[in-house]
Order: C-alpha cells, then sequence, then structure tokens
C-alpha cells in the first residue's frame, strides 16, 4: 500500500467522521428541551437508528453474502451488545429509600425525579455513543477501500457518509447535553463517536495493508446492524414513550427513518456500481 493512499483516506474519514461535530451544534446551540421534546427527538433518533440496521446494513449483508451468513452476522451482533448491557453496570433510576426522605416536600421530589431522568438519559447517550461508534469504525474501512480505488471514490463515499453522520451527532449530543447541561461533554463526546471511523481506517491499512476480503466486511456492517437495532429497542424507544407518549414517539420515529432514508438514497447514489457500504 503506498503511504499517500492511507494519508488520502484518513483525510476523507475525518470528513465523514467529524460531521458528527455538526450535529452536536445543532444541539448545544439550542436551547435544552423539555422532556417531550426530549422524548420526540430520541424517537426520532430511534428512526434513524432503525433505517441504518435495517434499510442499509443488513439489507446489503443479506444482498453480499447470503441469507444464511448475513443474519448470522446480524444476530451476532445482537448477542454482542446484548452482553455489553449486560455486563455494563446500569445505574439505579430509583430514588433511594431513606426514611428522612418520606417527609420531603413536592419540591424535594421533583428534583429527585429529575436527577432521576438526567441519569437514564445520560446513560442512555452514553449507550448511543458506543453503539455509533462500532457503527462508524466499519464506515471507515469502506472509505480505505473506496480510497484504494481511486480519490474521486473516497471523497464521494466520504461526503455521504457525512450527509448520514450529522443526525448520529444529535443522536449522541442530545441526551448528554440534557443530563450534564454541559456544552463541552455534549459536544466532545459526539466528536469522540465520529473518530471512530478514521480508527477504522488505521486498522485496516495497519492490520490488513493489502486488502480486506469484502465479505468479511459486509459480515462486520451486518453485525453492526444488529447492535444499532438492539440499542434502538432496548434503550431509545422506551425512553421515547416515556417522555412524548406512545403515539407522538411512533410519529417520531417514523419521521427520523424517512431523513434517514433520504441520506442514505444519496449515499447509494454516490457509490460506483460495482461497490455497496
Amino acid at each position: 500500500m503506498e503511504l499517500h493512499v492511507f494519508y488520502r483516506a484518513l483525510g476523507l474519514s475525518l470528513v465523514g467522521g467529524l460531521s458528527t461535530s455538526i450535529g452536536a451544534l445543532f444541539v448545544i446551540l439550542n436551547p435544552a428541551p423539555n422532556l417531550k421534546m426530549l422524548g420526540l427527538l430520541q424517537g426520532f433518533a430511534a428512526g434513524l437508528m432503525l433505517s441504518i440496521s435495517f434499510l442499509d446494513l443488513a439489507h446489503n449483508a443479506l444482498n453480499s453474502i447470503g441469507f444464511l451468513k448475513g443474519n448470522l452476522w446480524f444476530f451476532a451482533g445482537v448477542l454482542f451488545f446484548g452482553l455489553v448491557i449486560r455486563f455494563i453496570p446500569e445505574p439505579d433510576f430509583s430514588p433511594k429509600a431513606d426514611p428522612s426522605e418520606k417527609q420531603a416536600d413536592d419540591g424535594g421530589k421533583g428534583k429527585d425525579m429529575m436527577r432521576k431522568h438526567r441519569r437514564q438519559v445520560l446513560f442512555s447517550g452514553i449507550i448511543t455513543a458506543v453503539g455509533i461508534s462500532l457503527h462508524n469504525l466499519p464506515e471507515g474501512m469502506a472509505v480505505f477501500l473506496g480510497s484504494v480505488k481511486g480519490l474521486h471514490v473516497g471523497l464521494n463515499l466520504a461526503i455521504a457518509i457525512a450527509l448520514h453522520n450529522i443526525p448520529e451527532g444529535v443522536a449522541v449530543a442530545l441526551p448528554i447535553y440534557f443530563a450534564t447541561k454541559s456544552k463541552s461533554r455534549a459536544f466532545w463526546t459526539a466528536s469522540l463517536s465520529g473518530l471512530a471511523e478514521p480508527a477504522g481506517v488505521i486498522f485496516v491499512a495497519f492490520f490488513f495493508p493489502s486488502s480486506l476480503d469484502p465479505e468479511i466486511l459486509e459480515g462486520l456492517l451486518g453485525s453492526v446492524g444488529g447492535v444499532m437495532a438492539f440499542l434502538t429497542l432496548h434503550e431509545m424507544l422506551p425512553l421515547a414513550f416515556d417522555y412524548a407518549g406512545q403515539k407522538q414517539a411512533v410519529k417520531a420515529v417514523f419521521v427520523g427513518m424517512a431523513c434517514m432514508s433520504a441520506s442514505l438514497y444519496f449515499l447509494e447514489v454516490s457509490l460506483p456500481k460495482d461497490m455497496s457500504l
């Protein structure tokens, strides 16, 4: 592998990966949302995730490596992230039982409830950042492979990925900002989740210096689809239902799916016919 190909791929992956920072800016430059707005935005982000998982990653894996292998990779991702959730200590969202708190006034109970909401949303934001980082890693691998074919392929792919990474930055920064009230923490958490993309370039370049088997890449993408589906159903939809109500949250989910489907369309038309993400 020529060195200039590596630097080209690394630069292009930074364009795509750091677009999560743009999504974070949309969050921190606006007033903190109330719980209902948070629920609607969580539903919107859940729609984005579901589209990525089923309409992009799992779909391409099934078409590229076959129904059986695609499903095995997909459910391997589900199992992997299920184990991650199982062994990550989940915070106790219920108020601590303390006899002295029985006499607390309504104001104190309100503060306890708000702390509970913020802790729950913070945990959701951290898990979302992990899931999106896992999603961005193989995207970086794809950018690397595109750059090997030429600047024009790599550039088109990086721009298209950047377009659909912006809402991912929103999905990470929103719960972090709501829970911590820290603009810098929300911004840097979203930005760091995008840096998994250049990490994917570095991984492929150093561990697979000649080439990466396309079947393995498609399998990895299908597995990430399982991760994203588990993340959405386990963390994001319950929060959306709790805060915005089931009917409104479902509407937000479909709006998110429509937006991500549009960005995936631009991603598809940017790719040459013999290549897929």
